[in-house]
C-alpha cells in the first residue's frame, strides 16, 4: 500500500483530493469537507460521512445535487460528534440538515450527538438511517440490524436532487427513508483487505474460496463456500435481498455492482450482465442500471449487488443532474439485456462437406483435445515467461470447435477451415492472429485437391513465410518459429528424398520438438516474454510447443 506513514495516510490522502477537486473545501479543526460554492438560502443542506478506506463513499459524492458536506473518520473508524455538528452549522442556510447515516454504531451514535448539539443551535436536523445488508439481517429483529453498505450512495443521490429541488426537510426525509427501506444488498470477497500499517489482512480466506456476505469494514462473511462461477454466484448474492424485499414479477429496481476496491471493471460489468439476465427471468425490470467502484472496503476484491425498488418520482430524483467527482459522467438511463453468454463474437458452422478416406479431421481434432487438456501447463509457461494469456486464447479458440464432428465428418478443408475461423474469430491477440493464419494456408492448400506430403509441406512453408513476415520473429527469437522452421525444413528434405508420409510428419515432429527445447535457454527478442528480459530463460516457449504438438498428432494419423 502507498503512504508515508500509517498515521497520517488518511489526511496524506485528503490532501490529493482537495487538491484534485474544484468544489470542495476543507476545514480542519475538527475536520470535515463541504462545497466550496454554498447553498441558496433556505435549502435543505445534506450531510453525511463515516470511517475513511470506502472511498469515493463519501467525499466523492460532494457536489451539487446531492452531498453538501461530508465528515471523514479514520479507517474504517465512525466520525466524532463535533466534525458531524461543526460540518452541519457550517453548511445550514435555513433549510435545516439530513444526516444520512450508514447503521454502524459509532456512526449512529455521534450523528445522533451531533443533533443534539444542533438543537441547541436552533437548526432542524433530521436523519436517514441506511440499513441495506442483508448479510446481517436476523429473522427474529435481534442484533444491531442490517449495516449500511453500497445503498448510501443511492439515498445520498436521491435526497441531494429532492434538496436540489427545494423540497423542505421533512420531505426530503420522507422520501430518503422510503428510499432506504425499500434497498437491500449482499457483497461478496475473493481476498480480504488490509489495513494501513498491518501485517495481516483483516480475515484468511484460502486460495479457491468466497466468503459470502462480507461487510464493509473488513469483517468476515457469514458463509464460506469454494469459487463459485458468476451465474451461480449472482444467484446466491441476489436471492436474499429478493426475499428480503419481497420484490415480484413486475416489480422497478435501481440495480448496482459495486467494487470493493480491488475489483476491475471487467468483472463488474460480468456481474452485471448475468444480474440482469437473472432478474429477466423473475420478470423484475431493471430501470437503471449503476456498475463501478462506488462503496469500498479499502482494497478488498470483491463486490456487492444492491436493488433497490423505486417509482417514477425516485428516478426522476436519480436522474436530476449532479457534479459530483465520483458520479458517473453520463449514468445509464435505460437498462438494455444483451444476449445470453458467450454470444458475442462472430460464428462459424463449417459447410457440408463430405470427408474423405484420408481427411485430416482427426489429426485437427487430436491436436486440440491435446492443447485444452493442456491448457494450465500452457497458462503457466506463458505466465513464467510472458503475460500469461497463451493458454486462455488458445481455450478461447479451441471451445468453438465441434470436434466430434471435426473427427467423424469433417472434410480435411473443413477441418482446418473451422480451426483457422475459430482463431481469427475468437482468440484475439498475437496468438490468435498467428496461429488463424497458420491454418489459413493448411486450408488453402487442402482446397487444392489431395492432401498429401507435398500439400502438407507447401502449407507449412507458406504459413512459416505470413507468420515471420507478419510478427517479424526469426529462428532464435523464442517464439513458435523454433519450432515452425526446422518442421518446414524436415518435410521439405523429406519431398526432396521421396520419404513416406508418415515418415515425413515424424521426422517434422521430432525437428520441432527439438527446436521447441531449443527456446528453454533462450532469451525471447519478440512477443511478450521479450518484455521479461533474463526471467523468460529456462522456460519453453508455449507456442513453439504447441506447434511440435501439431505435427506429433499429425504423425499420428
Amino acid at each position: 500500500m502507498f503512504m508515508r506513514s500509517a498515521k497520517t495516510f488518511v489526511p496524506d490522502a485528503l490532501r490529493g483530493l482537495i487538491a484534485s477537486t474544484d468544489d470542495i473545501a476543507w476545514n480542519p479543526d475538527p475536520g470535515y469537507l463541504t462545497r466550496a460554492q454554498p447553498l441558496p438560502r433556505g435549502q435543505v443542506a445534506i450531510v453525511s460521512g463515516g470511517g475513511s478506506g470506502h472511498e469515493p463513499l463519501h467525499a466523492g459524492f460532494i457536489g451539487a445535487g446531492i452531498l453538501t458536506a461530508v465528515c471523514p473518520g479514520l479507517v474504517f473508524t465512525s466520525p466524532n460528534a463535533l466534525q458531524i455538528h461543526e460540518a452541519s452549522k457550517a453548511v445550514d442556510v435555513g433549510g435545516g440538515v439530513l444526516h444520512i447515516v450508514k447503521n454502524y454504531t459509532g456512526d449512529v451514535m455521534n450523528f445522533g450527538i451531533a443533533r443534539e448539539l444542533l438543537r441547541e443551535d436552533a437548526i432542524d436536523a433530521d436523519v436517514v438511517l441506511v440499513d441495506d445488508d442483508v448479510a446481517s439481517e436476523r429473522a427474529d429483529g435481534s442484533g444491531p440490524g442490517r449495516r449500511g453498505t453500497a445503498a448510501t450512495v443511492v439515498v445520498e443521490k436521491v435526497c441531494g436532487a429532492a434538496a436540489d429541488r427545494g423540497h423542505s426537510l421533512p420531505e426530503v426525509v420522507r422520501i430518503g427513508r422510503r428510499v432506504a427501506e425499500s434497498a437491500r444488498s449482499m457483497a461478496v470477497a475473493l481476498a480480504p483487505c488490509t489495513l494501513p500499517g498491518a501485517t495481516e489482512s483483516s480475515f484468511d480466506l484460502p486460495a479457491g474460496h468466497m466468503e459470502l456476505g462480507i461487510g464493509i469494514h473488513g469483517e468476515r462473511g457469514r458463509e464460506r463456500v469454494d469459487a463459485l462461477p458468476a451465474p451461480e454466484l449472482v444467484r446466491r448474492l441476489t436471492d436474499p435481498i429478493i426475499d428480503s424485499l419481497q420484490l415480484v414479477r413486475g416489480d422497478r429496481v435501481i440495480a448496482v455492482v459495486n467494487g470493493l476496491g480491488a475489483t476491475h471493471p471487467l468483472e463488474l460489468q460480468l456481474l452485471f450482465a448475468e444480474l440482469g439476465e437473472y432478474l429477466d427471468q423473475k420478470g423484475i425490470r431493471i430501470e437503471r442500471p449503476m456498475v463501478g467502484t462506488f462503496v469500498t472496503a479499502l482494497n478488498m476484491a470483491g463486490a456487492s449487488i444492491t436493488l433497490v425498488r423505486v417509482d417514477d418520482q425516485v428516478l426522476e430524483f436519480w436522474d436530476a443532474p449532479c457534479s459530483a467527482p465520483a458520479w458517473p459522467n453520463s449514468p445509464a438511463r435505460t437498462y438494455s439485456a444483451v444476449g445470453p453468454s458467450g454470444s458475442f463474437g462472430p460464428s462459424y458452422t463449417p459447410p457440408s462437406t463430405p470427408r474423405g478416406d484420408e481427411s485430416a479431421g482427426p489429426w485437427v481434432a487430436d491436436w486440440a483435445q491435446k492443447v485444452l487438456d493442456q491448457e494450465p501447463a500452457l497458462t503457466d509457461l506463458d505466465r513464467r515467461a510472458g503475460d500469461g494469456d497463451f493458454g486462455t486464447n488458445m481455450v478461447a479458440a479451441l471451445e468453438q470447435l465441434d470436434l466430434t464432428a471435426m473427427r467423424d465428418s469433417y472434410s480435411t478443408s473443413t477441418a482446418f477451415d473451422a480451426i483457422s475461423q475459430a482463431y481469427l474469430g475468437h482468440a484475439g491477440g498475437t496468438s490468435g492472429a498467428l496461429f488463424g493464419i497458420w491454418f489459413r494456408h493448411f486450408y488453402r492448400a487442402a482446397g487444392n485437391g489431395r492432401f498429401d506430403l507435398a500439400a502438407v509441406t507447401t502449407a507449412a512453408r507458406a504459413g512459416l513465410d505470413n507468420i515471420t513476415t507478419l510478427g517479424g520473429a526469426r529462428p532464435g527469437d523464442k517464439t513458435m518459429v523454433d519450432a515452425i522452421v526446422p518442421a518446414v525444413e524436415a518435410l521439405e528434405e523429406a519431398v526432396r528424398s521421396g520419404t513416406k508420409y508418415d515418415t515425413a510428419l515424424h521426422q517434422a515432429a521430432d525437428a520441432a520438438h527439438a527446436g521447441a527445447e531449443s527456446t528453454e535457454a533462450m532469451i525471447a527478442n519478440r512477443g511478450r516474454a521479450s518484455y521479461v528480459g533474463e526471467a523468460a530463460r529456462g522456460v519453453i516457449d508455449p507456442g513453439a510447443l504447441v506447434i511440435a504438438w501439431f505435427f506429433e498428432c499429425g504423425a499420428g494419423h
